[in-house]
């Protein structure tokens, strides 16, 4: 069994700035990516960022310059540094995480809870 679970979302005004976190457990041999979506009032869930295992990071255009995505040395938690937060970055965030388990043995993804941002103007 693999839980993720995020936390650090939080209310803030425009401008401001919030650090996200993903804290993956369980029976895990190697976590090859870990990315945050987010889902907006309304909208469908898009991809904000990205990291291999490698440190190879990716983001989407709209968060470009503004956000940072890291990952610990232990390589199961990831992060999210979210500066000059814009209204319309408010949603609900989550982690996902492509996982190898060693019990059951097979690589698989996996999602966490969410965690609500919202970004008042």
């Amino acid at each position: 069994q693999v839980h993720l679970v995020e936390s650090g979302g939080g209310l803030v005004q425009a401008g401001g700035s919030l650090r996200l976190s993903c804290v993956a457990s369980g029976s895990i041999i190697r976590i090859n990516y870990m990315y945050w979506y987010r889902q907006g009032p309304g909208k469908q869930r898009e991809l904000v960022a990205g990291i291999t295992s490698g440190g190879d990071t990716s983001y989407a255009d709209s968060v470009k310059g503004r956000f940072t995505i890291s990952r610990d040395n232990a390589g199961t938690s990831a992060f999210l540094q979210m500066d000059s937060l814009k209204p319309e970055d408010t949603a609900v965030y989550y982690c996902n995480a492509r996982i190898l388990t060693l019990r059951p043995a097979k690589l698989d993804d996996y999602w966490g809870q969410g965690t609500q941002v919202t970004v008042s103007s």
